[in-house]
This record gives C-alpha cells, sequence and structure tokens, in this order.
C-alpha cells in the first residue's frame, strides 16, 4: 500500500494513501471533534466541527472527508480553528432546543459535551430551533426536531447500515429536516424500531421512549409482583453502560443490583434462549424430515425469528417469504408468557397482579411486546421493556455503586441457562445454539468442533456461511444420513435484504438462516450504551464467548430446568401447549 506523510500540530506522521486528515491525527493520538463524523458511516462533511488549517490554503478544511496528502502541514489547534469551532457549535446551539438540564440524553449528548469544551454561548445567536411537535407515536422511539442538528447521521444510518431509509433529508439549505415519508409519524412507516439512530444521533433528537418511571411505580405498588428477566447482551452491556469500560460481564452485580432496586423475582431472558434451541431446533428438524422422506413440501431456508427489528423488516420488505419464518417467538416473548402462567403458578401468584418486565438491548423489544400477537398467556405477556441504558439509569437513580456491587445469583424455576443461550447475545449465537443441540439429538455425539466453538458462523462478517456434515445418524434420523446442512448468518438489515433477494428468487442454498437486525446481533442493539464501534461491539461480542466458556452447561438441552418445564408444564417440544404460549404467526404490512 502506498503510504504518504504529512505533519500534523509539527509532527511528522506516516498513513495509507487515501486516508483522511482526520485518520491521520488519530493515529498520533490527536483529537478532532466531529458531530456528523461516525465510525460505522460513510463521510459526510456536513456539521463543520472537524474543521483545520492546512498552510497555504485559503479556507479551513473538513477533517473527515479531505484526504491527508503529502507535504501537508496541517494544524488543528490554531486560534482560527478554535473560533472557527466555536462558531459552529454556537451556531447549531441557535437550532436547537435548550432543555439541556431536562434532556434524557443530558450528559451523553455530544453537542452538550462540545459547547461545554469551547465554552460556546447558547445564546449567541437568535433561538431558530424547529417548534414542531415531538413525535411519540412508537412505543420504541422518540423524535424529537427540536434537537435535531442535521448531521444526518440517522439518516445514513438507515440508509447505510439497515438498508431501510425510514428517515430521509428533505428540503435544502437551512430549510433541511429528517422526515419521514410523507412527514407521517415514526409507528405509520417502514422503521423496524431497531433504534440504530439513537445509538447514532449526537443529541436528543431521537431517543428510545422510556418506561423507568411505569417500572418504578409498579415496583413501589405492594399489591404487585415484578418479575425481571434480563437479555444476554444486557450482561455485557451494562457495566459499560455504568462506567466500568467495554467487554466486562458484570451478570452477577446486575442481579444484585436488580434486587436491590426492588423486583420480586430476577429471573434470566436466557432460560427462554435455551427453551427457543430446544422449539426451534425441533422445528427445524420437522422440516427437514418432511422434505427428505417426500411426506410434503417444507419451506427453505428456515429462518430465525427472535429479532423483532428484522421480523417488522420482513413484513414490510418481504411479506411472501413470511412463511419461510420460524413460528417460535423470541426468548423474550416465550418467558413473557411462561412468567404468567406456568411460573405465576409455580409461586401462587395471581397472573392478573404480575408485572413482566424485560431488560433488553433492543429498542425494538419495546414495539414487539406492544404487538396483538404478545397476549397468549390470557394477558399482555411482557408489561414494560427496558434497555441497558434505562437499566443503568435506575440503578444511578437508587444511589448503588454498581462496580462495588456483590455476585448475586438469579431466582429459581426461570433462572438457569446455559452458554448456548448467552450467545445469543453475539450475531451467530442462535445459529451456533442451534447447531450444538440438533446436531446432538440427531447423532448422540457433540458437533465436531474444538470446545463446542463453531467458528464458521462467529465474526463481523456481514453474510457468513457454513456446512456441517450429518454422519453416523441414529435409527429414527437415518434419512438424514450422509446430508450436509447449509446454514447462513446475517447481521445488520442491509445485510439480510441480500439473503432475502437470494431466496425470494429461489435461489438460497440453505436450510437454515440466523438474521439478527443490529450490527453484531444483540451485542449491538439499539439500546446498548452509546457510543457504539465496530471495535466495541467486538469487545462485547468476545465477552460474550468468555461468558459461555465460563460456564458448566454450554448446550441448551443440558438444562435441567428446561427439562423440568417439559416435564410439568410443556409436554413436548411443538407440543399443543408449546404451540400454544410459545409460538406464532406474522402478517404482511405495507411498505410505505
Amino acid at each position: 500500500m502506498e503510504t504518504i506523510t504529512l505533519t500534523i500540530n509539527d509532527i511528522a506522521v506516516e498513513i495509507d494513501k487515501g486516508a483522511t486528515i482526520l485518520d491521520a491525527a488519530k493515529k498520533i493520538g490527536i483529537r478532532i471533534p466531529t458531530l456528523c463524523h461516525h465510525d460505522d458511516l460513510c463521510a459526510a462533511g456536513n456539521c463543520r466541527v472537524c474543521v483545520v488549517e492546512q498552510k497555504g490554503a485559503r479556507t479551513l478544511q473538513a477533517s473527515c472527508v479531505v484526504p491527508a496528502a503529502e507535504g501537508m502541514q496541517i494544524y488543528t489547534n490554531s486560534r482560527k480553528v478554535r473560533e472557527a469551532r466555536k462558531t459552529v457549535i454556537e451556531l447549531l446551539l441557535s437550532e436547537h432546543a435548550g432543555e439541556c438540564t431536562s434532556c434524557y440524553k443530558s450528559g451523553n449528548c455530544e453537542l452538550q459535551g462540545l459547547a461545554q469544551e469551547y465554552l460556546a454561548c447558547g445564546d449567541a445567536f437568535i433561538d431558530i430551533s424547529d417548534k414542531s411537535p415531538i413525535d411519540i407515536s412508537s412505543p420504541s422511539i422518540i423524535k424529537d426536531d427540536s434537537k435535531c442538528i442535521r448531521c444526518l447521521r440517522c439518516v445514513r444510518t438507515c440508509a447505510e447500515l439497515q438498508g431501510v431509509s425510514a428517515l430521509w433529508s428533505t428540503h435544502k439549505g437551512n430549510k433541511t429536516k429528517v422526515e419521514t415519508f410523507l412527514n407521517k409519524p415514526m409507528h405509520y412507516v417502514v422503521c423496524t424500531n431497531c433504534g440504530q439512530c439513537v445509538n447514532r444521533c449526537p443529541t436528543g433528537a431521537l431517543t428510545e421512549r422510556n418506561y423507568i418511571e411505569e417500572v418504578w411505580r409498579a415496583i413501589d405498588d405492594p399489591e404487585k409482583h415484578v418479575v425481571v428477566q434480563t437479555a444476554p447482551a444486557v450482561r455485557v452491556g451494562l457495566g459499560e453502560a455504568l462506567g466500568m469500560g467495554s467487554g466486562g460481564v458484570v451478570t452477577g452485580k446486575m442481579v444484585s443490583a436488580l434486587k436491590r432496586l426492588g423486583f420480586d423475582s430476577v429471573l434470566d431472558t436466557d432460560f427462554t434462549a435455551d427453551l427457543t434451541i430446544m422449539e426451534e431446533g425441533t422445528e427445524l428438524l420437522a422440516r427437514l424430515k418432511s422434505a427428505l422422506q417426500g411426506r410434503k413440501s417444507a419451506t427453505f431456508p428456515m429462518m430465525t425469528s427472535c429479532s423483532p427489528g428484522w421480523i417488522k423488516f420482513i413484513e414490510h420488505e418481504f411479506p411472501s417469504l413470511l412463511d419461510n419464518l420460524s413460528t417460535c417467538k423470541s426468548p423474550q416473548q416465550m418467558f413473557g408468557a411462561l412468567a404468567k402462567t406456568y411460573y405465576a403458578e409455580k409461586i401462587g401468584v395471581d397472573p392478573a397482579k404480575m408485572v413482566s418486565v424485560s431488560v433488553m438491548p433492543c429498542t425494538a423489544k419495546k414495539f414487539e411486546a406492544n404487538r396483538p400477537e404478545m397476549y397468549s398467556s390470557g394477558f399482555k405477556d411482557v408489561d414494560y421493556v427496558l434497555t441497558t441504558r434505562e437499566l443503568a439509569h435506575m440503578i444511578r437513580q437508587a444511589g448503588l455503586n454498581f462496580a462495588d456491587l456483590e455476585d448475586g445469583k438469579f431466582d429459581s424455576i426461570m433462572g438457569e441457562s446455559t452458554g448456548a443461550a448467552v450467545i445469543f447475545g453475539a450475531t451467530g449465537g442462535v445459529m451456533e445454539a442451534a447447531l450444538r443441540t440438533a446436531y446432538e439429538i440427531v447423532t448422540g455425539r457433540e458437533v465436531p468442533f474444538k470446545n463446542l466453538n463453531i467458528e464458521p458462523v462467529r465474526g463481523m462478517e456481514g453474510v457468513k456461511a457454513a456446512g456441517i456434515k450429518v454422519e453416523n445418524v441414529k435409527d429414527e434420523w437415518k434419512f438424514l444420513e450422509g446430508a450436509e446442512l447449509k446454514v447462513a448468518v446475517a447481521h445488520g438489515l442491509v445485510n439480510a435484504r441480500k439473503v432475502m433477494q437470494e431466496a425470494e428468487k429461489g435461489m438460497s442454498p440453505y436450510h437454515f438462516v440466523e438474521i439478527m437486525a443490529c450490527p453484531g446481533g444483540c451485542i449491538g442493539g439499539g439500546g446498548q450504551p452509546i457510543p457504539t464501534s465496530p471495535a466495541i461491539r467486538l469487545k462485547r461480542a468476545e465477552a460474550i464467548y468468555e461468558a459461555d466458556e465460563a460456564l458448566p452447561l454450554r448446550k441448551s438441552h443440558e438444562n435441567p430446568e428446561i427439562a423440568a418445564i417439559y416435564r410439568e408444564f410443556l409436554g413436548e417440544p411443538l407440543g399443543h401447549k408449546s404451540h400454544e404460549l410459545l409460538h406464532t404467526h406474522y402478517t404482511p404490512r405495507n411498505r410505505t
């Protein structure tokens, strides 16, 4: 690779040709402030906060888009640069509603941070902030145009990362605005509720719809029994949200915090992740049996159904392929249905007085909990969904020193899980967990991968494919002898679209496909700590796999509580009771 040399603040730096001035500054540890720039997105140069001075140039340069060139002399902290940045920040503040003390994003707002850093004056220019009503139509996302600085990160996120384009840049110049199709409310467009726009918005223009006060009220009500479940990715995100750095597993401290907050039962979504594997794995084997024995046609590839952003995406964009979805509900919704039936009965609580709360890495889970399909217990299965960030808020409100908490343990009955459930939090994890169980059911042996780690379905490539040969099977599975099970994994909806277009044309070679709406899977969910980047997501994924390997049980079918719930309540996978509580179907939506 050809390199070039330039100087930044009189320090020589050698960098690959084609890199930007911003890249060069990062290489030698010089921070240049940015707002429109994000590591996940293409460069835009919209905000001009990142300007630098180039010796001999007439104007200041936007460092995020200007390529570094041989012999350049760049200055990042001259008086001209500092004054320009301050003016830009003050102009942005004039377009931004200044309610910082009451803003949900206060303390984690990039504009607020830069205003403090540059001592920018909020009333240097007249207030021209948007006075449009706040859009609270969605159960997942709040859109407040008065706080939008038109950096267009959200637009680029929705188009580049997700391929959905629910948000658009409309009009020109100072009339530019971020809008939905025909400026409809967020709840009535193709928005998948994934929250990736929220994770990349530098201000409070896009935030999750929070249910903190509703949950506090339930906890404070002596007539209510409040059950909480926690998703696998939360345990590698919560510490980060509370200042402990990326990539730490804080399961025990999280459990202790939830108990101190006042939840009556602290249980684990990982339990129903294991249950999902039993149901989904059995469903896959049933489809293969039907197809290979020629008794009836089976729809392939079968696709996972535990990512609600992905479910809404397929409803809008590929409704003809809805039959390809597994009929399994997500682990969150399986848990909610069982909490108000099986669990309520076991502990002697009236389900009408039970409040089911989930803590998720995902904003789309808020939408999912409100779907009309999710009342199979006879009640709303999951009453409130909190993000990882919301739980961090509650822990701070309660005055808990999270880092010093002892390691607690989940309560019993629906609190035990395996490593297979933990890896649901990373892209490829559902596929890996399913293969660990399905292969052993069919052959009586563990999957032929070192230490159960199915490396081909791991990693951050957008689409991954693998094949596993099935040999020396049990007698009842003889029809599978010698078959190669072909699988694929996709994360991020722009990658999901590639897999779906192949399937739509009837050209998919796969039997089983895992799709997660968010980059990196749940560890990169829309409710996870901000900021996010490829490096941060990689650390969270590594922590997920470490948590898996640290557990004594690493295959879903080995979970004794799973065996107990089938023995005492469900009967068998895909049985009548399971279909009633744990399975569902989805319906097409229009594309507007």
